[in-house]
């Protein structure tokens, strides 16, 4: 692997093999776009500007939304380029004074959402729900196995980590019918989201092998959720106030040329899927996340055994001609693997809050109290042995207001 001149850079998550999209702003500076190497971040428009990266001028606005249309090709050639700024010693010069550290800056939202999507890809996680929320029924609904079930949420309210994170209000069931107050459940849900940059006509569809054509990246998201408001309210048409009021994703956007070296084979699927859905290469991305409420590590969510893979999603969305917007985003669903310390929400991990969990102070927690912090990284190998790091998203839970 090639070598990063840059201070400490090297043999960390962050080093060239990375090179994660962001933006941020210096004190009461203007927003600008940067990359991530090591603890620096490099000034993307200072580059532009002195013509050391050639984008149009897309790299000079104030979020990667201009970049995003511009395509695989020039996404590529952009990062070759940076990897050739912070690797050959004849540009050490010029780039120097671009590099600012971390703690210098603020990260802010990196791209304006389009649209936001979440889907339930993940077969555990299905499962378990419906062993909590359905007891005696089946464990997945007839048609989960047929198409990636997904609900359209709200792109407003998709916000970037460190963003408050304002406990919500709205109906719960009560023994003497439904009350409007906090809700008292109040859960996270620990996934991949995928954003899109090249759009589509409406009428159009992207066949599974098309995916990266279309999707420029990949970020964490944390979907916080109002249990007991998502109790009485889903049915019949799913998710709706227990979902749309908090939606956190990571201030960086790793390339999908970032993750060449982690992707594995896809676990099969019986029965088999309809032909839209059909892969040739069936694969999905082996990400190690970690969950931590309050500092303690609660869990350790396996990305790589989703049932449904990131193409597939993809097709399903645009299979009945809805068009793509540069900056869509589509979050995996909630990662869990078959072992309760690999689930990716606190319902599962305290089933349904009959089984509290110990922190590390002492504390026992079954859903999330006011002032409680959780934190969601993740990190997936790269080339030569390599780690490439995905950041982390982090809330907070304030009171309801």
């Amino acid at each position: 692997m090639t070598t990063c001149w840059v201070p400490g850079a090297a043999d960390t998550p962050y080093g060239v093999q990375t090179l994660p999209y962001g933006a941020f702003r210096r004190s009461e500076g203007e927003q600008r776009l940067g990359v991530r190497i090591g603890d620096f971040v490099l000034d993307l428009r200072g580059a532009e500007d002195a013509d050391l990266i050639l984008a149009g001028g897309a790299l000079s606005e104030s979020t990667l939304n201009a970049f995003l249309t511009l395509g695989r090709a020039q996404w590529t050639t952009v990062r070759r380029r940076i990897v050739e700024l912070l690797t050959e010693a004849e540009h050490r010069a010029a780039i120097e004074p671009l590099l600012i550290p971390l703690a210098e800056v603020d990260l802010v939202m990196p791209f304006t959402v389009g649209d936001y999507v979440d889907f339930y890809s993940s077969e555990q996680h299905a499962s378990n729900v419906g062993q909590i929320f359905r007891p005696g029924q089946p464990l997945l609904t007839p048609n989960w196995r047929h198409l990636p079930i997904g609900y359209h949420g709200r792109a407003g309210t998709v916000v970037v980590s460190g963003t408050p994170i304002v406990r919500p209000s709205g109906q719960r069931r009560s023994s003497d019918g439904p009350v409007f107050g906090p809700s008292g459940r109040l859960d996270i849900e620990a996934e991949v989201g995928f954003v899109v940059g090249v759009p589509t006509v409406l009428g159009d569809r992207v066949p599974t092998d098309r995916f990266a054509d279309h999707v420029f990246g990949v970020t964490l998201v944390n979907d916080w959720s109002a249990r007991d408001i998502q109790a009485w309210e889903y049915q019949p048409l799913g998710p709706f106030l227990g979902k749309s009021f908090a939606t956190s994703v990571s201030p960086w956007v790793v390339p999908l040329e970032a993750l060449d070296h982690a992707w594995v084979p896809a676990p099969a699927q019986d029965p088999p899927v309809l032909d839209y859905l059909r892969e040739d290469d069936r694969r999905g991305l082996d990400l190690s996340i970690v969950v931590e409420w309050n500092g303690t590590r609660v869990s350790e969510p396996p990305f790589a055994g989703m049932y449904w893979t990131p193409a597939q999603q993809l097709a399903h969305l645009t299979v009945n001609g809805a068009s793509l917007r540069t900056g869509d985003l589509y979050a995996s669903g909630t990662v869990s693997g078959a072992r309760r310390d690999q689930v990716g929400s606190f319902l599962e991990l305290t089933w349904g809050g009959t089984e509290p969990i110990k922190l590390d102070d002492g504390s026992e927690r079954t859903f999330l109290e006011d002032g409680d912090t959780v934190t969601i990284t993740a990190t997936a190998p790269g080339p030569a042995g390599s780690t490439v790091g995905l950041g982390d998203v982090t809330g907070t839970v304030h009171p309801a207001r």
